[in-house]
């Protein structure tokens, strides 16, 4: 058992890798630059400047010492000339933003050859416009390995020679507010497991039960009406479900609040219908199971025997369909923060859920790529405990 787990555990580490590899490959290079996204067309270069280097930005992707800076204005040919610069006798003069040290000038000439030398940005830089294509300038670092990509790996676990020597899921600051990731996300998660698990508790309770009682009644008017229950739950929209119980069960009888986080009595409408949603997939999906196995010679036998049905069902059905039982519990744990995206947001629960939408609407990408590698990781750790679960509810199964 205990090499399993740090078998799994290893592949877990390599799964989390890969998955921060194509969050930072989605939040880093396809998103663009996130301070001019923050701070607008119109913002000064020193701030543009400010908010890359807190936020990493103007690092290498990967490896490297050229880092983006805004100390001087590049120039491409057939561009406008950038603030600042002029244009005399075909010579291009470019004004210093700010005073910055160590910078790379690279060149890209008529021939298509690329010139560097080191540069001061404290004088004005010329060149001839005719002869060049395009002028860059970057700031050099001294350490070639402080690259964008080991920030993001130092913001899911970062070492430090203070107490607690190592903090997990920091993930650095927000971009609009400032406020540290890792406190928005542990205030964020006890609401989160209130909505969630009540929900979750309630779909496989309800869910089995309703399964139970359909495969029992087989092809009855009581299996196809649940059935046909299920089946117009799957088909009607969540969106339409939070809608119409806010305003028949909120507003309408008045029976629940429709907005809030002030007590458990704010939790009932959104728990209800989040139940309502989810139920319907799970009666299918538990009465085709069930239906599968009440065909097996050994339940026919424990009937034939006289076994009660109460044993039947409660003893024999449920424990052989407990692997698929675990498997669609294991897998639908991590979806629920899917749902809790539109339940909180509609009903003002300040969860992770909306959390996530809040920082959608303000363009927040460090908050953004905080939660899909949360998410990431609640679905690697649920395949863990599910392998661990088939093991207790299977003694054939081995964990080798």
């Amino acid at each position: 058992m205990l090499n399993f787990i740090i078998r799994r555990s290893c592949y877990s580490i390599l799964i989390l890798l890969g998955v921060v590899l194509l969050t930072f490959l989605l939040f880093n290079v396809a998103a663009g630059d996130p301070a001019a996204a923050v701070l607008g067309k119109n913002a000064r270069p020193d701030e543009v400047e400010s908010l890359r280097r807190e936020l990493g930005a103007d690092l290498p992707l990967l490896y490297g010492r050229r880092c983006r800076t805004e100390a001087v204005p590049g120039y491409a040919k057939g561009e406008p000339l950038p603030p600042g610069a002029t244009l005399r006798e075909g010579v291009i003069e470019l004004v210093p933003n700010f005073p910055e040290e160590k910078l790379l000038m690279a060149v890209t000439g008529a021939d298509g050859k690329v010139e560097e030398r080191p540069v001061r940005a404290d004088a004005p830089l010329r060149f001839a416009q005719d002869s060049t294509v395009k002028v860059e300038f970057f700031r050099l670092q001294s350490n070639p390995f402080n690259s964008q990509f080991l920030r993001a790996l130092g913001e899911i676990i970062r070492f430090q020679p203070e107490f607690p020597y190592v903090r997990v899921l920091d993930f650095g600051k927000t971009i609009t507010t400032r406020e540290p990731i890792g406190a928005i996300l542990r205030r964020g998660v006890w609401p989160s497991l209130c909505l969630m698990i009540p929900i979750f508790l309630g779909e496989l309770v309800i869910g089995l039960v309703l399964a139970l009682v359909a495969a029992a009644f087989k092809d009855t008017w009581i299996d196809r009406g649940l059935v046909l229950f299920s089946v117009a739950g799957m088909s009607i929209s969540y969106l339409v479900v939070i809608i119409f119980a806010q305003w028949f069960l909120g507003y309408y009888y008045n029976l629940f609040p429709v907005w809030g986080w002030e007590s458990w009595r704010s939790l009932g409408l959104p728990i209800l219908v989040g139940i309502a949603c989810g139920i319907g997939g799970n009666v299918r999906f538990y009465r085709t199971v069930f239906v599968n196995e009440l065909r097996k010679e050994y339940l026919r036998t424990a009937a034939a025997k006289g076994v009660s049905p109460v044993k039947v069902y409660g003893r024999h059905l449920l424990r052989n369909a407990a692997i698929q039982i675990i498997t669609r519990a294991s897998a639908a744990l991590p979806f629920l923060f899917t749902g809790s995206l539109l339940l909180e947001s509609f009903f003002g629960i300040p969860g992770l859920g909306f959390t996530g939408i809040d920082a959608l609407y303000n363009s927040d990408l460090q908050l953004l790529k905080a939660l899909v590698v949360t998410s990431a990781l609640l679905f690697v750790v649920m395949n863990l405990l599910a392998d661990l679960a088939y093991a207790w509810a299977d003694p054939r199964i081995r964990l080798e």
